[in-house]
C-alpha cells in the first residue's frame, strides 16, 4: 500500500525524491501549453515526444534534448508534461490523473501517426514519466506504433507487464537503470511506491524482470542499459539524473535513435553494452 504524507514531510519527500537539487525549467524554454500541444505534434516529419519525471520538466530535460540534438538527432521534440499543477507526491500517486494523462498522450501520437503517416515517432521518458509512456502506449489502437523507446530510470515497478505496451513498439525499448540509484529508486520507491503504486525498488534500480504474464518473445524488444562506471565521463555518475546529463544524451542515448533511423548504423556503438 502507498503511504500518504502531511504537514511538513512532503518537503523532506521531495528532497528524498532528489527534487530538491534539480532546478526548473527556464520560463523561456517550457514546453508547449495543452491548447498548441496538439498542433505542435501534427507538424510534419519526425517526432520525438519526452515526458518529464514527477517534478515536470526541469533544466535536466531540457538538457537531455539538446544532447540528443547534439547527438545528431533531427526529430521535433515535444515535451508533455503530464503533471498539471500536482508535482511531486502528489504525480507520483495520482494513478487516476496518471492514467487520464496517459489517454491525452495516446492521442498525441494518434494524431502525428494521422497527420503524418510516413514519418516515425520515438518517445524517451524519465523516472515516473516511464509510467506515463508505457501506459500510452497500452492506450494506442492497433496500427499505431513508435518506433523506439528510452526509459531512463524507470519509475515502474520491475514486474510490471509490458507485454501491451511493447505490441506498440516497433523497435527496441532501451531501458537505463543503476543500483547506484538508491535514494530515489530503492529506498524512495519502496517508501512511497512506484509510478504504478507497488512498494518496492523500482525497474530504474534493477531493471525488469519479465511476469509470468508476459510474452517472452516479444519481451526481446528489451534492450537492458545497466549503469557502466565508464559512463562517468559523460556526467553520468549512476545518480537519479545522470543519464539526463547533455553529454550522455549526446554519446549515450542520441545514437541509439540515429540507429533507428539509419539502420546501418549499430546499436552499440552507443556504448550501452551490459558489461560494467
Amino acid at each position: 500500500m502507498v503511504v500518504k504524507f502531511r504537514g511538513i514531510l512532503p518537503a523532506v519527500i521531495l528532497l528524498i525524491l532528489g527534487l530538491a537539487s534539480i532546478a526548473p525549467a527556464d520560463p523561456t524554454t517550457r514546453p508547449e501549453a495543452a491548447d498548441v500541444l496538439m498542433q505542435t505534434v501534427t507538424l510534419k516529419g519526425p517526432l520525438l515526444l519526452h515526458l518529464p519525471g514527477i517534478g515536470g520538466p526541469r533544466m535536466c530535460d531540457h538538457r537531455m534534448l539538446a544532447g540528443l540534438h547534439d547527438g545528431g538527432v533531427t526529430s521535433n521534440s515535444v515535451i508533455c508534461d503530464w503533471t498539471g499543477n500536482s508535482t511531486g507526491i502528489a504525480a507520483l500517486q495520482g494513478y487516476a490523473h496518471n492514467h487520464d494523462e496517459a489517454k491525452k498522450i495516446a492521442e498525441l501520437i494518434v494524431a502525428h501517426a494521422v497527420a503524418d503517416p510516413t514519418s516515425p515517432i520515438d518517445m524517451t521518458a524519465h523516472s515516473g514519466g516511464c509510467g506515463l509512456a508505457v501506459w500510452a502506449l497500452e492506450k494506442l489502437p492497433p496500427g499505431v506504433n513508435v518506433r523506439t523507446l528510452l526509459l531512463i530510470a524507470p519509475a515502474l515497478s520491475p514486474t510490471y507487464d509490458l507485454t501491451a505496451a511493447l505490441h506498440h513498439v516497433d523497435g527496441k525499448v532501451y531501458v537505463f537503470s543503476s543500483t547506484l540509484d538508491t535514494v530515489v529508486l530503492g529506498t524512495g520507491t519502496r517508501l512511497f511506491g512506484t509510478i504504478d503504486g507497488v512498494s518496492t525498488a523500482a525497474a530504474g534500480f534493477g531493471g525488469f524482470v519479465k511476469p509470468a504474464s508476459g510474452d517472452a518473445a516479444i519481451y526481446q524488444k528489451i534492450v537492458p542499459c545497466p549503469y557502466q562506471h565508464a559512463w562517468a565521463k559523460y556526467n553520468d555518475f549512476g545518480d537519479h539524473i545522470g543519464a539526463m546529463s547533455r553529454a550522455f544524451g549526446r554519446a549515450v542515448l542520441a545514437p541509439l535513435l540515429v540507429a533507428a533511423a539509419e539502420p546501418t548504423t549499430k546499436p552499440s556503438d552507443a556504448d550501452v553494452s551490459a558489461t560494467p
